[in-house]
């Protein structure tokens, strides 16, 4: 349950990221291979070596954070979505936790009672693409950066703070070394980023991984293995994708970081001291402004340092 949670409430953000950046098929294909079988692997390599309920996922905002912000009809078409979006508003009321797999399952009898996009001609098993990095310096500030900063803020320390909070305090540079290590191997094959889960997280450590909390950890090694094989079926969702209406999956995409934002949003603001520069980072990042070439997310974490830092001085 774990492993199907955090893989269908993020996917379609993943695949929206992909897509978004000119990935063809065949690549985000590959993107979505990549991502689950390193997330599985480390997790059982880690749970099994550390004996507590570690789990391994991708940056959810960081998938967003690493590709270029969509146009608003990225809303999606009104009737197509509209079973997708009723489906989750129901799920959230009655079933929250299965809101977005629910979304998902919505979009997969629409893509098959209309299937109005195109063939991938990619097979269900699908294959590593790999595609040789350019190391530009717009996007080693513009794009590295912000992703390093939003995957440890949002997933790494609340990973953490999950984990402690069930009793459980792995080695922490050891996992940051794995997941640093995962990262650059999966990056080639359309991976940005792996990194301690949150709420799978939750799942595990806590009484729902077992009664025994010695125990747990073989529910993370139970979603790691489940990781891999949702990773083996990266192909059949590259063709789900392909045959979905036009912006359907970002439609899914978006109703799954509505829980992230929300929870973002609730951090930010909780600060009265901190709330100006909360509010300006996310404006400034939101805003698509590109200055020299380096894209809005690092301007956004600028602003966000300098008005705190102007209003410090002025203050003294």
């Amino acid at each position: 349950m774990a492993a199907i949670v955090a893989w269908g409430g993020a996917f379609a953000v993943v695949l929206a990221g992909l897509t978004a950046v000119g990935a063809t098929d065949a690549q985000a294909a590959s993107g979505l291979l990549a991502l689950p079988v390193g997330m599985g692997v480390l997790t059982v390599w880690v749970a099994l070596r550390e004996r507590i309920p570690v789990t391994i996922a991708w940056s959810t905002p960081g998938a967003r954070c690493s590709s270029p912000p969509g146009p608003w009809r990225a809303a999606g078409p009104p009737r197509s979505a509209a079973p997708i979006v009723l489906s989750w508003a129901a799920l959230l009321r009655y079933a929250r936790r299965w809101a977005i797999v629910g979304a998902l399952v919505a979009a997969a009898v629409v893509v098959a009672v209309d299937p109005s996009g195109r063939d991938s001609g990619i097979g269900l098993l699908p294959e590593p693409v790999l595609t040789a990095p350019a190391f530009e310096p717009g996007a080693l500030v513009g794009l590295a950066l912000p992703l390093f900063v939003v995957t440890m803020a949002s997933q790494n320390v609340t990973g953490m703070t999950v984990l402690a909070t069930y009793g459980y305090l792995p080695r922490l540079p050891a996992v940051l070394a794995g997941t640093g290590a995962a990262t650059v191997a999966a990056a080639p094959f359309g991976g940005h980023a792996l990194n301690l889960a949150a709420i799978s997280a939750a799942l595990t450590a806590g009484p729902a991984g077992g009664r025994d909390p010695a125990r747990r950890w073989v529910a993370a090694v139970a979603a790691g293995i489940t990781y891999i094989a949702l990773g083996l079926g990266a192909g059949m969702i590259a063709a789900f994708a392909a045959a979905a209406p036009p912006l359907l999956i970002e439609a899914v995409a978006g109703l799954a970081l509505l829980g992230a934002l929300g929870g973002a949003l609730v951090t930010a603001m909780k600060s009265e001291a901190h709330r100006d520069a909360a509010l300006v980072t996310l404006v400034v990042s939101a805003s698509g402004v590109g200055p020299l070439g380096v894209s809005a997310p690092f301007w956004g974490l600028v602003a966000g340092l300098a008005l705190p830092a102007a209003q410090h001085r002025r203050a003294a």
